[in-house]
């Protein structure tokens, strides 16, 4: 069931998703870099509320735009992580593949823009 591509690949699909964005949005995007790992790590996992074994597609790390104040001045710098194998193990086509990298690409995003979860959700990139 898994469609694998190499990881140059996967970053392409990425920044095509990227590259996308409308301007308004891609300007407040352009200090948070979107990483590719292989797959999250343990204590990634345990930040998003997961245990070993579930599957994580993206992670954001950081603090949304809408929660930013002159408090959190000297914080570590957002990031958004997207993990290629469990992608890579959800997906039986390039098709679906791309579509899934995409909708995990919105969804981090729309973390940094402040929306939860039934946010993204009830938009589709839930």
């Amino acid at each position: 069931m898994a469609f694998h591509l190499t990881p140059e690949q996967f970053g392409r699909i990425i920044e095509s998703a990227l590259a996308d964005l409308p301007e308004p949005f891609a300007g407040f995007l352009q200090h948070v870099p979107v990483e590719v790992r292989p797959r999250p790590t343990p204590e990634q996992l345990h930040e998003a509320g997961l245990e070993a074994g579930d599957q994580l597609f993206g992670l954001y790390v950081g603090h949304p735009l809408t929660q930013r104040s002159v408090e959190l001045s000297g914080v570590m710098p957002d990031v958004i992580y997207i993990f290629q194998q469990p992608h890579e193990q959800a997906c039986d086509s390039r098709d679906d593949l791309i579509h899934e990298i995409r909708t995990t690409v919105l969804h981090e995003i729309g973390h940094h823009f402040g929306m939860d979860e039934d946010d993204l959700a009830e938009l589709g990139y839930g």
